[in-house]
């Protein structure tokens, strides 16, 4: 069992605690009722987890697409299973109006817990999400091993537990909406709107095949793939789960966070395989704990993997969410990857477990910080120019935008929905000098270090 320690935590910073750990505590006991115990798409479910694991690894590369069964080139140096703790759960909350104070959950990951991926049934699992997975049950169950069926019960898990904790602050309902797409595959979008805290909330997990188009082979040609169809044709499989969260109060940032697979065939009958994804917080007003929390959270769990990892991945977001026609970034950063495919498959997939699991605590402790501050009408103003930001971004460089509409059949409303319900352009607009806004274009012009 974990033991928590507070550190000083006043009364309100611990109900804060305790009703964003209640809505993650809950596990799912019994595997009688098989999936008779799957809730309707409208019903948000338990099973969150707080605790983070995973093997380290000690080695990092940039090199071509992994192959399996192929030898890959690096050595490896495999920390041991030993303890692995869990700080970034719940650090970084409350202890005063003003001030986060760190509440660090310690424990060693029991046995059971460390084996529930291998001893987890599929129905059990799958007990704990939105709805159905994209991919028929039968189907999961046949290639437990196999890593389309890991990913995808990893990004449906993330799904629900970051539903769970945004209804938990919101009071809202989330509209769980499943789609299929013709050409294979599907996806599941979970989208609250017009909520007490959150203006536009959306949570999407997509999973789909086919055959690649030659736009869409010609975007990773770009990033240095080698891909060898046959007769042109490359079959494919992508799988993922995307979020971005537009709060209504302009002191609680937007986060968005997405995380990736996949999973191409060559004509030798050869498999490429890669992760990628990344999480960036994108506040309207500068608020130096919250840029410290979140990117110390996210610190902690790339660590655990490679020490690298945090620096070379922060610089990586920097660059990526960069508006060049504007000279600014869209946001504080956070992390970016993409390509990985080293040390090997099972390691690169601990090491993107490990960052989904970040999401709650990264994001929640800061909502629930800001969720009572007073606003004006300026302040608001302001956010919807930075919204407007947010938009030109995602449309003119965002890839996962570029690919979703260069595959055919992919679903435009669960591309779009990154955008915020409302956003504004004023000409030529600057703020002044020595203001608030100012600052954090100070910021965005010129990328900190935080940690």
């Amino acid at each position: 069992m974990a033991t928590i320690v507070f550190c000083s935590v006043n009364k309100a910073a611990q109900t804060a605690t305790r009703r964003c750990l209640a809505a993650h505590s809950k596990r799912v006991s019994s595997a009688g009722d098989a999936l008779s115990h799957l809730p309707s798409v409208h019903t948000l479910l338990p099973g969150a987890r707080w605790f983070s694991r995973g093997t380290g690894v000690r080695f990092m590369s940039h090199g071509t697409a992994g192959r399996s069964g192929t030898a890959r080139r690096g050595s490896l140096a495999l920390r041991g299973a030993a303890a692995v703790t869990a700080a970034a759960a719940v650090t970084g909350l409350l202890a005063n109006a003003q001030h986060f104070q760190r509440a660090e959950m310690a424990t060693r990951v029991s046995s059971a817990a460390e084996k529930e991926e291998d001893e987890g049934t599929i129905v059990e699992r799958c007990r704990g999400f939105m709805c159905l997975p994209v991919t028929d049950v039968g189907v999961l169950q046949a290639r437990k091993g196999d890593m389309r069926t890991r990913m995808e019960l990893m990004i449906m898990e993330t799904q629900a537990e970051f539903c769970k904790a945004l209804q938990e602050v919101d009071g809202g309902t989330f509209k769980v909406d499943r789609w299929d797409r013709k050409e294979g595959g599907g996806g599941i979008s979970c989208v609250l709107q017009d909520g007490k805290v959150f203006e536009k909330a959306g949570v999407n997990v997509s999973v789909v095949f086919g055959e690649l188009t030659e736009e869409a082979a010609k975007q990773m040609r770009s990033r240095g793939k080698v891909l060898k169809g046959k007769d042109g044709k490359l079959p494919f499989c992508a799988m993922g789960v995307s979020s971005v969260i537009h709060p209504k109060n302009p002191h609680i940032p937007t986060v968005h966070f997405n995380y990736r697979y996949f999973e191409i065939e060559e004509e030798d009958g050869t498999k490429q395989w890669w992760f990628g994804g990344g999480t960036d917080l994108t506040p309207v007003y500068i608020n130096k704990e919250d840029a410290i929390h979140f990117h110390k959270t996210l610190k902690e769990a790339c660590d655990k993997h490679h020490p690298q990892y945090y620096p070379d991945f922060k610089k990586w977001c920097d660059r990526y969410f960069y508006i060049r026609h504007r000279g600014e970034s869209r946001g504080i950063g956070g992390i970016f990857f993409d390509d990985l495919d080293a040390p090997s498959q099972e390691e690169a997939f601990n090491f993107v477990k490990s960052c989904a699991r970040t999401v709650v605590p990264c994001y929640l402790p800061i909502v629930y910080k800001h969720l009572n501050d007073s606003f004006t009408d300026e302040e608001k103003n302001w956010q919807q120019i930075r919204r407007g930001r947010y938009v030109e971004f995602n449309l003119v460089y965002d890839r996962g935008v570029k690919f979703g509409l260069a595959t055919p059949g992919s679903r435009i409303e669960s591309i779009i929905m990154s955008l915020p319900l409302t956003a504004r352009w004023e000409y030529m607009h600057e703020p002044a000098k020595g203001t608030q806004e100012a600052e954090i274009m100070e910021v965005l012009r010129n990328p900190k270090e935080w940690v």
